[in-house]
């Protein structure tokens, strides 16, 4: 698998007196591949989330396109788009994503379901335990840390087995010993499994676990 971007920028419309035009993220070339794990650093607000989100299909770019295995994401139309991104790509987001009348095995394999696919149940198993959750089968989302619920948002993204994983911020919410387990799981799935796997962050523990490095400033990627 081979993510592309090729001259992708989001311009944003904006008025303070005076109407312009602001890019969240300037022109950008990049490349991800099977095998690998990406690090995307960078201060809050210069534009991590807006191009994770652009790459992972999830928003238009405003200039550019984005290429997965030679096909256009951008080309195809909402319905196959879904398709495609329940099939191939997973997103672990920033915010609570959570389904609260849901166990933690239950949110889980949701997305499966959700899509008539065979449930990953021995997948789902694993990756709780890698992570450090499975004793939390019968739990609620009401009952869980926000470590917990973070880990528990990993778990399923890594269970749906995606061919490229991205994860905005995955250990936010976490300790030193669950930041270390989280970043060593995710390298693992990139390196074992030869998945893709971008990660978005501030924490500089996640140098240790990726093959390269990216920096963003002002909309700008280096």
């Amino acid at each position: 698998m081979i993510l592309k971007a090729e001259n992708i920028s989001k311009r944003y419309f904006r008025k303070t007196g005076v109407a312009n035009n602001f890019y969240a993220v300037n022109p950008v070339n990049l490349e991800i591949k099977s095998g690998e794990a990406a690090v995307l650093m960078g201060r809050s607000g210069s534009g991590k989330t807006t191009l994770l989100n652009m790459l992972s299909g999830l928003l238009s770019p405003t200039e550019g396109k984005v290429w997965m295995d030679g096909i256009d994401l951008y080309s195809l139309d909402d319905k196959v788009l879904s398709r495609l991104r329940s099939e191939k790509i997973g997103v672990v987001p920033q915010g609570r994503s959570a389904i609260d009348t849901l166990t933690v095995p239950e949110n889980i394999l949701l997305p499966a379901g959700l899509y008539g696919k065979p449930l990953p149940v021995e997948a789902a198993l694993q990756w709780m335990e890698r992570l450090g959750i499975l004793q939390l089968g019968d739990a609620r989302p009401a009952e869980l840390s926000g470590g917990e619920l973070r880990r528990m948002a990993i778990a399923r993204a890594l269970a749906q087995s995606p061919d490229i994983l991205f994860a905005d911020e995955p250990t936010g919410d976490l300790d030193d010993e669950n930041t270390r387990l989280v970043l060593s799981a995710l390298y693992a799935y990139a390196h074992e499994k030869e998945k893709a796997v971008f990660i978005v962050t501030h924490e500089n523990d996640a140098l240790q676990y990726t093959d390269w490095v990216y920096r963003m400033d002002s909309g700008n990627i280096t």
